[in-house]
């Protein structure tokens, strides 16, 4: 039987599933990170550098929750501020320049709320990532990884290609601030999901992602001799990264016009109602 929607929910926020990091030291090689937005600080919320790609050199972005309460707290549960959207897009400008395509690795409940952030122009930051990603002239890949929780998620979600994997889910709100507004209790958090349509197949069926990765078995990270959870996870970690690299061969064979058009074009048509 397969799984509700507030199930996929509850895959996508695992504590043992892969995170970016993960990614980045596996499908990955050579990572160098990149830190500060040159403006105000360093988010580890947001990692960012270069990296190789089958040999293929690439720049990558992803968002990274943390394994334990402290790396959770280092890492602000993903949950960026100005400053690592700022990274981000310093990231693009550097792939732009060297001519490099960029993979994004969305996995946030949503950008961080504090005063703080709002100071230092969060939602500012947000739209221009939205502006500057549209027109950036070299392939964009987006995966979304576990939780895409709103602008927190877009502001590095604008791609050529957008993939997902099967038990990730991408949404405007979560279920539970959802069912907070609609019902004034976040125990209507699973029927917000249901009505919410944040699961892969359903974002499949409308357009807004563009290929839903397979994860046959759920998708954690291995534990120390446990031969079984080590070959499922080289095994879909090797699906996504035959993805990317599909994707990439496809995208690197247009022409700059013809990509930017594309992209305006993917996004334009969402929403359309017929």
């Amino acid at each position: 039987m397969s799984a509700t929607a507030f199930e996929r929910v509850q895959m996508a926020r695992h504590p043992d599933r892969p995170y970016a990091m993960d990614l980045f030291s596996t499908i990955f090689t050579d990572f160098v990170e990149i830190h500060g937005d040159r403006r105000y600080a360093d988010d580890p919320a947001m990692i960012t550098g270069f990296a190789r790609l089958d040999g293929m050199e690439v720049c990558v972005i992803g968002q990274q929750k943390g394994r334990d309460i402290n790396e959770r707290r280092h890492r602000n549960f993903a949950m960026s501020k100005p400053e690592g959207y700022r990274k981000a897009l310093r990231m693009m400008q550097m792939a732009e320049k060297f001519g490099r395509p960029v993979i994004t690795i969305i996995d946030t409940p949503g950008a961080y709320p504090g005063i703080d952030a709002e100071e230092r122009g969060q939602a500012e930051a947000i739209a221009f990532n939205l502006r500057e990603m549209a027109g950036l002239k070299v392939p964009i890949v987006v995966v979304v990884l576990g939780e895409g929780g709103s602008g927190g998620a877009l502001a590095i979600g604008i791609g050529d290609r957008v993939l997902m994997m099967e038990n990730a889910v991408y949404s405007v709100i979560t279920p539970e601030g959802c069912a907070a507004i609609l019902w004034k209790s976040a125990e209507k958090a699973p029927d917000a999901a249901e009505g919410l349509k944040l699961t892969a197949a359903n974002l499949k069926a409308f357009d807004i992602i563009d290929e839903i990765v397979a994860e046959p078995e759920p998708w954690t990270m291995p534990s120390d001799g446990d031969k079984k959870s080590e070959a499922t996870y080289a095994k879909i970690a090797d699906t996504l990264k035959r993805a990317i690299l599909r994707e990439l061969k496809t995208l690197s064979a247009l022409d700059t016009k013809t990509l930017l058009e594309n992209r305006y074009q993917k996004f334009r048509k969402m929403g359309e109602w017929i």
